[in-house]
């Protein structure tokens, strides 16, 4: 049994047409619960209080619901419900419009400082935008940059490419369209005219048509049949003379249609008065029946095999990792002895190198002279692989391994940076071995846990572990402090929706060492369009594994480059928006082009970058209790999941001590135990994760 949860572009021709009687409704109060769902409460002169309900998620609709069927307000409006309530309270509903024959559903409100649209978008993933008159976005729910279109704050709002309207399609044109189709009747009317599967069945019962038949089959007449019921249905759509239907199965509710069905006739159904009252009825009965469902199901075991494949998998990419790292290490190591073993044929070379370069020959000569010198076979010669000027290095064979040295220094210099090297990889190393104890432990306990539910007390242990879980931290009388200092603290840093960790530059630096030290391959570079900007970098892998190329999820790359933004001089120069790009590390430089100069902290970008433009800054500053407990500070959505309890921050005219403060004694509020928060969250911790310059906090 198949349960409508969304609605189709019938169903929203259906009721966009109802929605049009309540325009002059005044907006009161606009809500937000779960991050899917939008509640606009409304007063109508005739009517009196109007609940319209927009949801994107799952089921995804929208309709007037009862109060009765309401819930109540949720706790802190975010950011998104402020900014609506900020737009459209005490605004005019002055009207609302299906896009073509799209699930998309406009709501235009009237103010007399300006006009705001709530764009609900109930495919896909479904999202709401909120625009201002020109289409300019203010915020949405989802951020999407796709190539054929974008949905982000401060960029133009687009519909999507249109599709044909089978509602708006006169005689000739619906004939065309099935004629173009080389597939059976039902099949073109559900994808050629854009019907769907069930309202092309439905269609083809009310023409008393075979579903089935090929449309080279099919003759003038069937095609006359199908406009006529086509064109029926759209005059009942547009006059608003409906007759609505929920239908039932075994008694749950499995539909809500604006007409009765031929497809459904003899099913057990209930009439309503309004296709909202239907689709109200029909959706808190879902919700209901779903509730019940999940009341009465037996605990699903958990998926103990996969957990331990998966801890199994990491065991061994560890175990890979600490043997990468033992090779690589002993292997720059071997490289500083190779430049001792050979010093006169490498000191050669780089005194050859910095002669020229002292006499103004470019890098070009250089090359063309050692390959002159390799013709008449001079060992010195022979030994170069690769002169790079961009970095000023030239690579030797030195018969057991290449060996690249810096021409700028001297070879011992060269030699210690290797051993630098070696000893930076060792340390990864041992980060690796601790980190591969810590997952064996990992495994075990799954181990451990799948025995247990074998025994007749499995299930209660577990829901003993899913209630340790959810304990309520900001009640607890003594929380302990558990901490384990990690390399990236000094930095600026977070950890991503996906779990990445990004890190950013406080100063120059800081800046410099990330980008020399710490970038890798396989990560990606950030940074705003802005003077004085941070460099951040979007880690792929752990500091306890090998660097290697990962598919980064958008949502992480995004949250980086909010990142990026809020904690450059756009935020302190009181904007709400920002430019920035991101590129590869092999597009990241030190060595400026001829004649230019770069500055500490800075680089030189070469190749194309990715841009995202517009970004919102945002900053949410967070206190985690397990499996640490610290203040957290980042973007809003990677912060929400990670926190017990945060407070998110936009520009305004607190300096950065007097807003961490602030954010203290409302931290204060929540926790029961302040000795707690006195050792994790000080105004001097809390103020490590405030941008710098004017915030405020967004209530």
């Amino acid at each position: 049994m198949d349960r409508k949860r969304e609605l189709s572009s019938i169903d929203l021709s259906a009721l966009t047409t109802e929605l049009q009687s309540f325009e002059g409704a005044k907006v009161d109060k606009a809500y937000l619960y779960d991050d899917s769902l939008v509640r606009l409460r409304m007063r109508d002169f005739d009517r009196g209080r109007v609940e319209l309900l927009i949801e994107v998620g799952d089921p995804k609709r929208i309709h007037v619901a009862d109060p009765a069927n309401v819930s109540d307000a949720p706790g802190r409006p975010p950011h998104f419900a402020m900014m609506l309530r900020n737009r459209i309270s005490g605004a005019d509903f002055a009207g609302v419009e299906q896009y073509e024959f799209d699930r998309i559903v406009t709501l235009r409100f009237e103010r007399p400082d300006g006009d705001t649209l709530v764009v609900a978008e109930l495919f896909g993933d479904g999202n709401v935008a909120v625009c201002n008159a020109e289409h300019e976005i203010l915020g949405c729910l989802e951020t999407i940059r796709l190539s054929s279109r974008t949905v982000a704050p401060g960029a133009r709002y687009e519909y999507p490419q249109s599709r044909f309207d089978p509602l708006d399609a006169t005689k000739d044109q619906f004939m065309q369209q099935m004629d173009e189709s080389d597939t059976d009747i039902v099949r073109t009317l559900a994808t050629q005219l854009n019907l769907g599967g069930f309202w092309a069945e439905e269609l083809c019962t009310r023409a008393g048509i075979e579903k089935t038949k090929s449309i080279e089959d099919a003759d003038e007449a069937e095609y006359h049949d199908l406009f006529r019921v086509v064109d029926d249905l759209r005059e009942t759509l547009s006059s608003g003379r409906f007759d609505p239907h929920v239908y039932y199965e075994d008694g749950d509710p499995i539909d809500a249609t604006p007409v009765p069905l031929s497809e459904r006739e003899g099913q057990e159904c209930e009439q309503f008065d309004s296709f909202n009252m239907a689709l109200d009825a029909y959706f808190a009965q879902l919700e209901e029946a779903g509730e019940e469902t999940a009341a009465h199901e037996e605990p699903e075991r958990p998926d103990f095999e996969g957990e331990i494949e998966k801890f199994e998998r990491i065991v061994e990419q560890q175990q890979g990792a600490i043997e990468s790292f033992e090779a690589d290490a002993n292997q720059e190591r071997r490289k500083a002895e190779l430049l001792y073993e050979r010093y006169d044929l490498v000191d050669e070379v780089l005194t050859a190198v910095q002669h020229a370069r002292s006499e103004d020959r470019s890098w070009d000569e250089i090359e063309e002279r050692f390959e002159a010198g390799a013709e008449r076979d001079i060992p010195a010669a022979n030994a170069i692989e690769d002169v790079d000027g961009t970095d000023a290095t030239v690579t030797l064979d030195l018969g057991e391994l290449s060996v690249t040295v810096d021409t700028t220094i001297n070879i011992e210099k060269n030699a210690d940076q290797l051993y630098k090297e070696a000893k930076r990889i060792e340390e990864k190393r041992e980060g690796a071995l601790e980190a591969i104890e810590d997952t064996r432990e990992q495994l075990e306990a799954v181990k451990q846990r799948r025995e247990s539910w074998g025994t007749d007390d499995g299930p209660n242990v577990q829901k003993e572990s899913d209630e340790t879980e959810s304990i309520d931290w900001l009640s607890r009388s003594s929380i302990p402090i558990r901490r384990d200092e990690q390399w990236y603290e000094r930095f600026r840093w977070f950890h991503t929706s996906d779990g990445f960790l990004v890190i950013g530059g406080r100063n120059a630096d800081q800046n410099e060492e990330l980008v020399k030290k710490y970038m890798e391959r396989g990560d990606l570079f950030f940074h705003a369009q802005a003077h004085g900007a941070p460099v951040t970098i979007l880690k792929a892998t752990g500091p306890s594994e090998a660097a290697r190329d990962v598919d980064i999820p958008e949502q992480s790359r995004e949250e980086a480059a909010q990142f990026a933004v809020s904690y450059s001089s756009v935020w302190k120069d009181g904007h709400y928006s920002g430019d920035v790009y991101m590129a590869e590390p092999d597009q990241v430089s030190k060595t400026p082009e001829s004649g230019e100069f770069i500055e500490k902290g800075s680089f030189v970008i070469r190749g194309e970058r990715t841009y995202y433009n517009d970004t919102a800054v945002g900053i949410s500053v967070g206190i985690t209790c397990e499996p640490q407990t610290r203040v957290i500070g980042g973007p809003p959505s990677a912060i929400e999941s990670r926190a017990v309890t945060k407070i998110d921050l936009e520009p305004g005219r607190y300096a950065q001590n007097d807003i961490a403060k602030r954010l203290y004694r409302q931290f204060g509020d929540r926790f029961e135990d302040q000795s707690f928060l006195r050792k994790v969250a000080s105004p001097d911790q809390i103020q490590e994760c405030c941008p710098t310059g004017g915030s405020r906090i967004v209530e």
